[in-house]
């Protein structure tokens, strides 16, 4: 299957060539019957020397996904900045969760104080 990101099939990246389906090469079809091995190999060789330009196209447009992607989640996403001084509510982790506490038990802790800042 073609990904959307980089716009082609794995199988593309690695080789350099479409594969042939079994069922092609069963029932003969135009690509199948057509191909001689001396044009296969020569098809093979202008493949494999157009593959570093298709790996740097599906790469290029990966990156452009990723910014389609990060501008989507931006534009969504709500930043909260704390002060130092502020009351904010800890969040109880599994690690930190007591034995026989269900499902039904408080996700947050007692409210603490902001101390220090340490970034983003």
């Amino acid at each position: 299957m073609t990904k959307t990101s980089t716009g082609e099939t794995p199988f593309s990246m690695v080789y350099g060539a479409e594969a042939l389906i079994l069922v092609e090469i069963r029932e003969p079809s135009t690509r199948y019957v057509q191909a001689t091995e001396e044009s296969n190999d020569e098809e093979m060789r202008v493949n494999l020397d157009l593959l570093k330009g298709r790996r740097e196209v599906a790469l290029i447009r990966m990156a452009a996904q990723k910014q389609v992607i990060e501008r989507y989640y931006n534009r969504k996403a709500r930043l909260r900045f704390f002060k130092i001084g502020d009351f904010v509510l800890k969040k109880v982790f599994q690690s930190t969760k007591a034995a026989n506490s269900g499902k039904l038990s408080p996700t947050w802790e007692r409210p603490c104080r902001v101390r220090d800042i340490a970034g983003k």
